[in-house]
């Protein structure tokens, strides 16, 4: 499991100031909140926005259209009981749950999307592993993985982590299947979360992403 360690800088100087102390940096995650530091299997990674203000994607995220379906978009709520959130949740998740490691940032997509590019911190499970057919033999790994245990024939979630699912954006649905398919499996849903952005807004906002070793 990766272990993540951070540091805020600048969190409450003044907004002039805080540029002036670090180098001029222009565009903040938010003020006084220039970049978090995060440490990914002993490397350092800096979580912060795209300096260039002329800066624009030039990847398939700029996008604006899909057939849909599949690429419909999905509500704000997909799933009752399950909170969604934003890019500065996330960032705190990343900080303090993950960093405390009572949770994990799931990547939800399949592994290619994985591969080109993910937030820091986060880990791939496929949506389409979480499948709820019957003899499913990555079931028993993940959960492990997320913290439950078993107890003879059921699922203990009590000491189970929260996990965070994000995928591609409000037009994906893997971040949505992979979370019904948790809740069918008995995963509870105070413990999921929602990224609806998904990469698409994070992105958008120039966070930094990473490629995965």
């Amino acid at each position: 499991m990766q272990t993540h360690k951070f540091s805020l800088v600048g969190k409450l100087l003044p907004l002039s100031f805080a540029l002036t102390l670090l180098n001029g940096i222009e565009v903040n995650i938010k003020e006084g909140l220039p970049y978090v530091d995060i440490d990914i299997n002993g490397e350092s990674v800096r979580i912060e926005r795209i300096q260039d203000t002329k800066h624009k994607l030039k990847n398939s995220y700029t996008k604006t259209s899909r057939p849909a379906p599949p690429f419909t978009i999905q509500p704000y709520e997909p799933i009752k009981g399950i909170k969604t959130i934003g890019e500065l949740d996330v960032i705190d998740f990343i900080s303090k749950d993950v960093n405390n490691n009572t949770g994990l940032l799931v990547d939800a997509r399949m592994p290619k999307w994985h591969q080109a590019g993910t937030i820091p911190g986060a880990i791939n499970v496929p949506f389409s592993i979480l499948s709820i057919k019957d003899n499913n033999p990555f079931i028993n790994q993940i959960f492990e993985l997320f913290g439950a245990k078993r107890v003879k024939d059921k699922w203990d979630f009590s000491e189970a982590q929260k996990i965070l699912i994000f995928d591609n954006g409000p037009w994906c649905q893997q971040g949505v299947r992979a979370m019904k398919n948790l809740v069918r499996l008995g995963y509870p849903k105070s413990k999921i979360l929602y990224y609806r952005g998904g990469m698409q807004y994070w992105q958008i906002l120039g966070l930094t992403t990473i490629k995965p070793k």
